[in-house]
């Protein structure tokens, strides 16, 4: 059974690539914008499943399409992806010293069967507080414009992070715990995942 990864996302394509699984690559051409900033696992379950819906349509029987959404909320407000280098300031000023929680829905369609399969998974980050120097020395030097919340936590300078919790590939982006989950409840199974228990 073909996999198909429904993003053109680097580290959700590491992620994958670590837990040993072969795939192909069709990003989705859905338009992720919401009808507002106020957040609820509906709506990021439902774009994760109209990304994952507008891949499906596009591919062969006999595949599983997998793909994502991610967010960072502060304060029940979404923070998506920032549209200029000011307004990644005022997320990561806005996030200075707070407790934020990064969401991921993951969903996957067997093509064959036209199951569907969703997981939610939430983890939350602690950021210090943050001096002006260093927000501008990440913006500068990394490319916070793709990223949910204008920051990728595996790209930080030292001093940003007090501490998290939850699963780190969650704040990346694609939890490997939630993609066994949906891919075991679609019919795919791998030797890859016998150090993931059964749901």
């Amino acid at each position: 059974m073909k996999l198909i990864l429904a993003s053109n996302s680097p580290r959700r394509k590491k992620i994958l690539a670590d837990l040993g699984l072969e795939f192909e690559v069709i990003p989705s051409n859905y338009d992720e914008k919401l009808p507002d900033d106020v957040f609820s696992y509906e709506k990021i379950e439902d774009l994760a499943t109209k990304k994952c819906l507008d891949v499906s349509n596009r591919s062969d029987k006999d595949s599983i399409v997998l793909a994502a959404d991610t967010v960072v909320v502060l304060h029940n407000k979404i923070l998506g992806k920032p549209h200029s280098k000011e307004d990644a300031y005022k997320m990561l000023k806005s996030l200075s010293g707070e407790t934020h929680t990064v969401v991921t829905s993951t969903c996957g369609i067997n093509t064959g069967t036209n199951r569907a399969a969703l997981i939610s998974t939430s983890s939350y980050v602690r950021f210090n507080e943050l001096s002006d120097y260093l927000i501008n020395y990440y913006i500068e030097t990394y490319n916070p414009l793709d990223k949910a919340g204008s920051y990728g936590i595996q790209e930080l300078p030292p001093h940003f992070v007090e501490k998290y919790e939850g699963s780190f590939e969650n704040i990346v982006g694609l939890a490997p715990e939630a993609v066994v989950a949906v891919l075991r409840q679609l019919g795919y199974e791998s030797e890859k995942f016998k150090d993931f228990p059964q749901a």
